[in-house]
């Protein structure tokens, strides 16, 4: 869903010919990065596990050179990003699952707006801190909803203590580093308690499943309540 939400921010914002320049921080397994690059942009990946850095490595390694040559790995978390790119340097930055892990986002975020060109985009993908409870009470696990009402921190899959995002917030601190909330899409309304290595069901389920799943993240209230919030803001 992410992806599908992307292309359409940079495809209603770009030229289709252009060839973008894209930081991908905290790239994770280089999905996104990957997939941009196949498309013709040129892409600068930072990731500061040295694992996981390997393994984008390793899959790049596949894929033909022309593809190879576009892609820049540099072993990072993003807070650096002042002392390490010029201001304007990328027409797009993306930081999807990064802010859950960092205790003050708000730097982060000027330093990524400041090597933004004008007009470029700025996705991030975070936890929705105004719907915490969602996942426990779907569950059942009416101890674990009821303290999330009043909390912005929660425990994800892997057992970390890891803190959530609000909108309203995000929104705010956006027009305060000059790159304003332009659209925001919810991520993952139906299918959060799917288990993380759940084989996706066969078509034709599938397309009515991701149909619904798109439904959902753009119409209120549903985008509202989703597990994760897909916010795009443009550098004024």
């Amino acid at each position: 869903m992410v992806a599908h939400q992307l292309d359409e921010q940079i495809t209603s914002r770009f030229r289709f010919d252009q060839r973008l320049r894209v930081l991908d921080v905290g790239l994770g397994q280089g999905t996104q990065a990957l997939r941009l690059a196949r498309a013709g942009h040129k892409v600068t990946g930072l990731e500061s596990d040295p694992a996981m850095l390997e393994a984008v490595r390793t899959a790049l390694a596949d894929e033909p050179e022309g593809i190879r040559q576009r892609v820049k790995l540099l072993e990072g978390d993003g807070r650096e990003t002042g002392a390490t790119f010029l201001p304007g340097a990328f027409d797009v930055v993306l930081c999807h699952g990064v802010l859950m892990y960092t205790d003050e986002p708000d730097p982060l975020l000027a330093g990524l707006a400041r090597v933004l060109a004008p007009g470029g985009l700025l996705s991030l993908l975070v936890r929705n801190a105004d719907a915490l409870a969602m996942r426990p009470g779907l569950a059942g696990d009416w101890d674990a909803a009821l303290g999330s009402f009043d909390s912005a921190t929660y425990t994800n899959r892997l057992g970390l203590t890891v803190r959530a995002d609000r909108r309203e917030e995000l929104t705010t601190t956006l027009t305060a580093i000059g790159a304003p909330l332009h659209a925001w899409y919810g991520v993952r309304v139906f299918t959060d308690q799917a288990p993380d290595a759940a084989e996706p069901p066969p078509s034709p389920e599938w397309d009515r499943l991701l149909a619904a799943e798109e439904r959902a993240g753009r119409t209120d209230p549903y985008r509202a309540v989703a597990a994760l919030l897909h916010l795009c803001g443009v550098r004024g």
